[in-house]
């Protein structure tokens, strides 16, 4: 597997923005430099939220795939699968990115929704399906904090 870049960016924070009428919403600027002006949006498969990934970390998971110890037809379908599924899209000007209409429908986004640090990658969720999630979840965070040491 490949090694990890230790300069590659972190995605962190909470930030609550709106979806226009044209599908549009405004990447944090912090998340955002010259050198990771472009992204891949992927519908999680079972989550109901849109992944977002750079492409640093869209070939990195090309690679976990390749290296799993699926056989070569369930490898060839999940790199089917994943790549259909992925839209490039870059932040115009303002900073905003085009949702895909397959890809706000797959996740329920409409008016105001949250963009999500989840390290290597960042989320972007429906304002309430995250309030959802994060409330039904809260006791699995307690957990493994606590056995971790946080």
């Amino acid at each position: 597997m490949p090694q990890e870049n230790p300069l590659a960016p972190l995605y962190s924070g909470t930030y609550e923005r709106a979806l226009d009428a044209k599908k549009r919403a405004a990447i944090p600027s912090a998340w955002v430099t010259p050198e990771n002006a472009e992204f891949f949006v992927i519908p999680h498969p079972q989550e109901g939220y849109l992944m977002v990934m750079p492409p640093e970390e869209f070939h990195a998971t090309e690679q976990r795939i390749l290296a799993s110890g699926a056989s070569a037809q369930e490898k060839r379908q999940a790199i089917r699968q994943f790549f259909s599924a992925a839209h490039k899209v870059c932040p115009d000007k303002q900073g905003r990115v085009l949702v895909p209409d397959s890809h706000a429908v797959a996740a329920d986004l409409t008016g105001d929704i949250v963009f999500i640090g989840a390290g290597r990658r960042f989320e972007i969720w429906s304002k309430d399906r995250h309030s959802a999630s994060c409330e039904a979840n809260a006791a699995i965070y307690q957990r493994v904090a606590v056995d971790i040491g946080l």
